[in-house]
């Protein structure tokens, strides 16, 4: 324990240090940080999906090292400490785990999540899916919004239930489709009907304990390792992707996913 106090407080004096005498530090301010913390927190999330210890170790180094500058704004402005930070959400893990810390029985992780859906609507939320940010990429922001709504029961009770609604919305996309295409068709309700589709996998993927962006970033992945293999074998001969033919490039797809 006091090794990781050592080093905490290593970092704490670091920052302090860099932050009255670097002139890079010294220019950062909250609203300068958000866009190089958001890059950091996509770095860390690669690293989760290609399960790379090492790399996750530095992201999440780079990441603490960013909420500890973030407090040492709120301290400079008067408004926060990193003790009032850590003390914060010590009290939020104590009050929204009463199963631990308190008199609350649960039988599974499930009431732990329901549990704490019903503790945060307590602390004056209007809606339970108040809690999800605006900004989140869409995909996430799906699964979480699908997520919180179970959480009151607002959930499909089998996983054949919920396949169903995903072929319901595949054939009003694909009927929005067809008729876009022999008459004049909005292209936002087009936009709207692939939403839906989307929303719907989304949904079946979390019934299948399936993250959904990580099953696609996987899928990215894959794409890029594959693709870069067909750009790798046409220089090795001297072609030019453009002058290749589908069924060529097809051909070296294939061979590509054998090396996988």
């Amino acid at each position: 324990m006091n090794k990781k106090l050592e080093a905490f407080d290593r970092l704490l004096g670091i920052l302090n240090d860099l932050r009255e005498q670097c002139p890079w530090d010294r220019k950062q301010t909250k609203e300068s940080l958000r866009k190089l913390t958001i890059e950091e927190t996509y770095e860390l999330a690669d690293a989760i999906v290609d399960n790379d210890y090492d790399q996750l170790k530095e992201e999440l180094g780079d990441l603490l090292m960013h909420i500890v500058f973030y407090a040492r704004i709120g301290e400079e402005e008067k408004a926060f400490t990193i003790a009032d930070v850590a003390n914060s959400v010590c009290d939020k893990l104590v009050e929204r785990h009463p199963h631990i810390y308190g008199n609350v029985d649960v039988n599974s992780d499930e009431e732990v999540a329901q549990n704490w859906e019903q503790l945060k609507m307590k602390e004056g939320k209007d809606s339970v899916l108040s809690g999800v940010p605006v900004s989140l990429p869409a995909l996430i922001k799906a699964y979480r919004i699908q997520d919180k709504a179970k959480q009151v029961g607002f959930e499909w009770e089998e996983l054949d239930q919920v396949w169903a609604k995903v072929e319901e919305e595949m054939q009003e996309l694909k009927a929005s489709t067809e008729t876009q295409q022999k008459e004049a068709f909005s292209q936002e309700k087009l936009e709207d009907e692939f939403g839906d589709l989307m929303f719907a996998m989304v949904n079946y993927a979390r019934f299948l304990n399936v993250d959904p962006e990580t099953a696609l970033e996987r899928t990215n992945k894959k794409f890029i390792e594959r693709f870069r293999y067909i750009e790798k074998q046409a220089r090795e001969n001297n072609r030019d992707l453009k002058s290749m033919s589908l069924n060529e490039m097809d051909q070296l797809w294939h061979e590509a996913k054998t090396r996988d």
